[in-house]
């Protein structure tokens, strides 16, 4: 009988930025999580399954220590920690803060630096001090690299010559009057483990059901389905109008002169391909939500 401490998983879930859109890519895998007031210490409706939060900025650090078995955070708290260990899925979803996210190298709109070399001896401020320094060693150059507590983006030119930081959409960016001048490291959440997890066959068989079925809802985020009925004499121009990726099932109904089909397609897709079905031939169109796809 295998004990009650091989029994049970403990899951990072990552406070802060991550934490709501990982709260709500877990129910729609089918897992709840209640996140109680002044807690840090989630419930979960699966009673194998134990979660604390930690900020994503230390995640990577408590799995590699095996105080989690696993957890969620992005590649680059990953190589920030150079923590040693297990990627076991990219779980980059079309939700905020799940999209790829840039870490950049940044200075003001009219600074006369042109490129990294131009730093040499100069200040950088940023929270991602080993990203930086691996960056400025990649490319030959050397620069003072502080660690910056936030607002980051305001401190060129005064407080830094330049910054490396976070960035999804680049506004803040642009609201300081910022300039790109390289990507140092492109990032999307990642679920780590500790390498005993993974090796463990109990909790490496719970971690990829869990996979299973998050990788299942992402696939499904953005994706619907749609049922319709077709004349027979239609089905070659209702078929053309579906996009080229559609694997639609066709079935025979009743009368045999029609046709179901049932496919999947992108969501931002249905309200210019609805009126052309329709005029193609097709009728009684359902579109119903989709929780999982799984291959």
């Amino acid at each position: 009988m295998k004990s009650s401490s091989r029994r049970m998983l403990r899951i990072g879930v990552p406070k802060g930025s991550l934490q709501e859109t990982t709260v709500k890519l877990f129910a729609h895998a089918g897992y709840q999580i209640g996140v109680p007031s002044r807690s840090y210490y989630p419930t979960i409706d699966d009673p194998e399954i134990e979660c604390i939060l930690i900020r994503a900025q230390e995640m990577a650090r408590y799995v590699e220590q095996g105080v989690m078995d696993a957890g969620i955070t992005g590649l680059d708290w990953v190589l920030e920690n150079k923590a040693k260990v297990k990627e076991l899925a990219d779980l980059r979803a079309p939700w905020p803060n799940y999209r790829p996210v840039r870490w950049v190298l940044a200075v003001k709109e009219d600074a006369r630096f042109r490129s990294v070399k131009d730093l040499e001896g100069k200040r950088i401020a940023t929270e991602a001090v080993g990203l930086t320094k691996a960056y400025l060693k990649k490319h030959g150059a050397r620069a003072e690299v502080e660690f910056s507590w936030g607002a980051t983006e305001v401190k060129p030119p005064v407080l830094a010559d330049a910054i490396v930081d976070v960035s999804e959409t680049g506004s803040s960016l642009r609201a300081n009057h910022l300039r790109v001048m390289d990507v140092v490291l492109e990032s999307t959440p990642r679920f780590i483990a500790h390498p005993a997890a993974v090796q463990d066959p109990w909790k490496r068989d719970k971690m990829d059901r869990l996979l299973l079925l998050l990788r299942g809802a992402i696939a499904a985020i953005d994706r619907v389905g749609l049922m319709m009925n077709v004349p027979r004499d239609r089905l070659e121009k209702v078929l053309e109008q579906l996009p080229a990726l559609a694997t639609p099932t066709i079935s025979t109904l009743a009368d045999e002169r029609w046709v179901a089909i049932n496919t999947v397609i992108q969501e931002r897709l249905v309200r210019e391909l609805l009126p052309k079905l329709k005029e193609s031939g097709a009728t009684g169109i359902v579109e119903y939500p989709l929780s999982k796809i799984v291959d």
